[in-house]
């Protein structure tokens, strides 16, 4: 068994069922529209909340701007690291980097997105992981994409340009679910939602997030119900037969 989290920053549940690849993925997965994340609904608390699996007052990381841990907590990367699996990383915002501690990634990837197109930086993270999961052969992988974030903020969020970055990147995740190979478990979500060109308060629309998990555990086309951000990193240290960190505050959603 090895695990795909594939995360879309900023992309709201809402109209998502108008995405041919989503009305196929609410078939084949178990899946919800109204996961919650966490307060303040921003990257990088949301971030460090999924991977660490606690609030913000506990990990610290309130802001885009990393906290140390007053009293540190192993995240999903370091319970996976520490029983003896390989972690692997793709993503283009570099303070994700703190979601993990040194040492703990065996393989990342980082493309700072603002050179290249949307699309392209896209695809380079996404045609990275594909061939470092046939080459390297990880137990976990998480992928990052940023698009729909940076549209959201520009343009403002359900927009048309918006909407246009959530389909290029279903666009990209169907591109990597055709060559993973069949042992694989995808989990996609995301961080948090947005309103207006903002996002960050305890709006229904920054709070509320999809989430489908596919693979053998998962009963396809079953409605998931109370999900968390926060049962995300329980739940895949489940499936990779690794014990969750007893501290952890989300439950396996399986």
């Amino acid at each position: 068994m090895k695990v795909l989290l594939i995360l879309v920053d900023g992309m709201r549940p809402d109209k998502l069922e108008t995405i041919p690849q989503v009305q196929e993925m609410m078939k084949k997965a178990a899946w919800c529209m109204d996961a919650q994340t966490v307060y303040p609904s921003a990257t990088l608390p949301c971030h460090m909340s999924l991977f660490l699996s606690v609030a913000p007052d506990r990990h610290g990381t309130t802001t885009n701007i990393y906290a140390p841990q007053v009293r540190p907590i192993d995240g999903l990367f370091e319970v996976l690291h520490n029983s003896g699996k390989m972690n692997a990383m793709f993503y283009s915002w570099e303070p994700i980097r703190d979601i993990y501690r040194p040492g703990k990634v065996y393989y990342a990837q980082f493309c700072r997105a603002g050179r290249l197109s949307h699309t392209d930086t896209l695809t380079l993270l996404c045609d990275g992981a594909v061939n470092y999961i046939h080459e390297g052969n990880p137990d976990f992988t998480f992928l990052y994409l940023f698009s729909p974030d940076s549209l959201g903020h520009r343009e403002g969020w359900m927009s048309d340009g918006y909407m246009e970055s959530v389909q290029d990147c279903w666009d990209h995740i169907e591109s990597v679910l055709e060559r993973l190979p069949e042992d694989y478990t995808v989990i996609i979500t995301a961080d948090h939602g947005g309103h207006d060109r903002g996002h960050g308060s305890d709006l229904p629309e920054d709070m509320t997030i999809p989430l489908f998990a596919l693979g053998p555990d998962f009963t396809p086309g079953k409605q998931l119900e109370n999900v968390s951000i926060m049962d995300i990193a329980p739940t895949i240290a489940s499936l990779l037969g690794v014990k969750p960190n007893e501290e952890w505050e989300g439950r396996c959603l399986y």
